[in-house]
């Protein structure tokens, strides 16, 4: 496996109060673990507030795990620390979300692109300006967009500068956290189509984090449902958008909008709200608004299982 997550938590302290006492834990990600092969895509997808980017940041260290092993390529990166941490982030890279905030708008977009090279002293000079150039011209840009800046651009050109960005030192894992959330459709389309192609030419491994199961349908081979820090369901993309066992994950596929109008599907309409990571229900976390919720699922949570086909679920009624 290229990357393999076991039992990964996040704990966030919460302080009130004059001295600044905490008063309680938000459980950001409450032991989850996954694992990504070698050029594969894996979704991980919820609602907003379940944990899907602080579990993707706490993958690349941007935050610091509160337990767990992470190991990418057989080696366990949270000890990891100065030259040797900078070494192993050459091999792991972030889109982000938004492509504004996260390109610096004091930078030309040559900069931009060339920063890496120059962090991490793979190259410079005329060889430097040629690879800037030639990452431009793989991501759908002009050359002329070298002494620009980002500003100057639209938001799907943004997220290509921040896409050759991520590709520039050839990692073999990207996280894209909801890489295209931020976009018109007619984009997103195009953004999706580029990174599957440069999945395929660069062979590359994606943690493609998203709350849009269609968008992650079509991009990734396996998917895994998060909810309120744990993950509930995983397994092959196609099963589980057209197979789903754990009703928080038949809740999301009722809730993607159908294009045919002459097929009609029974809407499943979610009591309440998403409980607080501060305060979360005891026993399973769904149980609140599940309509399948026994007298039991108040009392213990349920372990994720596996199933058939590299099916797994955490849900003893699904």
């Amino acid at each position: 496996m290229l990357l393999t997550v076991q039992g990964l938590k996040k704990y966030f302290p919460v302080k009130k109060g004059f001295l600044s006492r905490q008063a309680g834990v938000v459980k950001a990600v409450d032991d989850i673990s996954f694992s990504i092969a070698e050029n594969e895509v894996l979704g991980l997808v919820g609602e907003s507030g379940c944990g899907k980017t602080t579990a993707g940041r706490c993958v690349l260290r941007l935050i610091e795990p509160t337990a767990g092993a992470v190991r990418f390529k057989d080696q366990d990166i949270l000890p990891l620390k100065g030259a040797s941490l900078k070494a192993m982030r050459r091999q792991m890279q972030i889109i982000f979300q938004d492509p504004l905030s996260s390109l610096n708008p004091r930078m030309t977009v040559g900069a931009i692109v060339a920063e890496p090279f120059i962090i991490h002293k793979v190259s410079k000079g005329a060889d430097l300006s040629d690879q800037v150039v030639q990452l431009l011209d793989r991501v759908g840009l002009p050359k002329s967009a070298v002494n620009r800046y980002p500003h100057e651009f639209s938001g799907g050109q943004r997220q290509r500068i921040g896409i050759a960005r991520a590709i520039a030192l050839r990692p073999a894992l990207i996280i894209a956290d909801e890489p295209v959330s931020a976009l018109d459709v007619s984009v997103q389309a195009q953004i999706i189509n580029l990174l599957d192609d440069l999945k395929r030419d660069f062979g590359l491994s994606y943690l493609f984090i998203a709350h849009n199961l269609s968008v992650v349908k079509h991009i990734s081979n396996r998917i895994a449902v998060m909810y309120l820090g744990r993950i509930v369901e995983s397994g092959p993309s196609d099963q589980v958008c057209d197979a789903p066992l754990h009703p928080y994950t038949k809740a999301l596929i009722a809730a993607v909008p159908e294009p045919r109008v002459a097929k009609t599907k029974k809407a499943i309409v979610l009591q309440g709200d998403v409980p607080s990571p501060m305060n979360p229900p005891s026993g399973c976390a769904f149980h609140p608004r599940c309509s399948l919720a026994k007298p039991d699922c108040r009392e213990k949570r349920p372990e994720l299982v596996d199933k058939r086909e590299g099916r797994a679920v955490a849900c003893p009624y699904a």
